[in-house]
């Protein structure tokens, strides 16, 4: 395969889908773009309950292989309204207050969009040596409201979901820059694998499940959901790592992975060893450079989810490096892209019908 495989219409389809809000436990509206998308180079498809989407092919199929990426992005809740009509916020996922302050947002209401900014005392105010750092207790958003009744009548109320307005870009011709790379990448690249496989007319001996599951930033519930629907023999996770190259980051903590090296591979407990020797088997006789990461206990991923699903499922994580996760300026190197789709398109051709992945036999 060429090594250049993103298209321009590949590329639309991503500046569309990361400008997209998608909010955990919101995510419909991406997830209707990302299915519009697939649907094309897939047989079947499913949307469960809470609306993670899977794309299928050979849905007949018995032997069942899972790739999947997750949806959801972090975001806040509107939590307080103040008698003057400042909001105060509550954390959905892991969102950064220490970013918030003088961020434009976006508050989701049932009457359309209400743009706020997150305001903050300007310098000339504050106190040298008594300055408060930005926390969870004392950022706020500014609606222009003149009162709480005024903020009630643009559609505003406890539980509106909100998100940073930022959007895609490209830096230096290298790096995809925005927020919410976390991992809607992930959902680009698992679509651009069924896209390959149509395109180069592959025909697989299983069905494959191609997963873009919801709620993975509040604790991996929309893939522990649809893990038990598919009930898969094999899943391959994509997600973000985090590139230690940058400044304020010590790799003796964090390990030493860096955009534009690779795909990482993780290894830990949830990852099955013979998978993962499969996914660098693929990787070497590819091509591809890789890195490594030692997950330890848990992955933090999705990953987890389908391993301990189903009395067991075998499963492996190639992640994407990625820099200031968390943030609007998220950013991911054009090449470990490619890398990372083409890994994912290799390894699930490797995959034999029926294979045991068992280490005793």
């Amino acid at each position: 395969m060429a090594k250049k495989i993103i298209t321009k219409a590949s590329m639309d389809f991503l500046e569309k889908y990361l400008n997209n809000a998608s909010p955990t436990g919101f995510e419909s509206p991406g997830q209707q773009l990302w299915l519009d998308y697939v649907r094309p180079y897939v047989d079947d498809y499913i949307i469960d309950t809470y609306g993670t989407a899977v794309g299928v092919i050979n849905p007949e199929a018995e032997y069942k292989v899972v790739i999947e990426a997750h949806a959801d992005e972090i975001s806040w809740f509107v939590h307080y309204i103040t008698p003057e009509g400042f909001i105060y916020v509550r954390r959905n996922g892991g969102s950064d207050h220490q970013i918030a302050p003088s961020k434009r947002v976006n508050i989701h209401t049932d009457k359309g969009i209400v743009r706020g900014v997150f305001g903050w005392p300007a310098i000339h105010t504050r106190t040298a040596g008594k300055e408060e750092a930005p926390s969870l207790g004392n950022i706020f958003i500014d609606i222009g409201a003149k009162n709480k009744e005024e903020a009630e009548k643009m559609g505003i109320h406890v539980g509106c979901v909100i998100t940073f307005e930022d959007e895609f870009m490209t830096l230096n011709g290298d790096y995809f820059v925005g927020r919410a790379l976390d991992n809607r990448i992930g959902g680009f690249c698992i679509a651009e694998v069924a896209r390959l496989l149509k395109a180069n007319k592959k025909k697989l001996p299983f069905g494959l499940y191609i997963t873009n599951s919801v709620q993975e930033e509040i604790g991996l519930r929309g893939a522990q959901m649809i893990a038990e629907r598919i009930n898969p023999d094999v899943a391959i996770v994509t997600d973000v790592c985090h590139d230690t190259s940058t400044p304020m980051i010590d790799r003796k903590v964090q390990g030493d992975t860096r955009c534009g090296r690779g795909p990482v591979l993780a290894y830990g407990p949830a990852v099955q060893n013979n998978l993962l020797k499969h996914i660098i088997g693929a990787a070497e006789s590819s091509g591809i450079a890789f890195q490594r990461y030692a997950a330890s206990r848990s992955t933090g991923t999705d990953t987890d989810a389908f391993a301990y699903s189903n009395m067991g499922v075998a499963s492996a994580l190639i992640s994407l490096p990625l820099r200031y996760m968390h943030t609007t300026v998220e950013m991911v190197h054009r090449d470990d892209v490619e890398a990372v789709i083409r890994l994912i398109y290799e390894s699930v051709l490797g995959i034999e019908a029926n294979q045991d992945w068992r280490y005793i036999k």
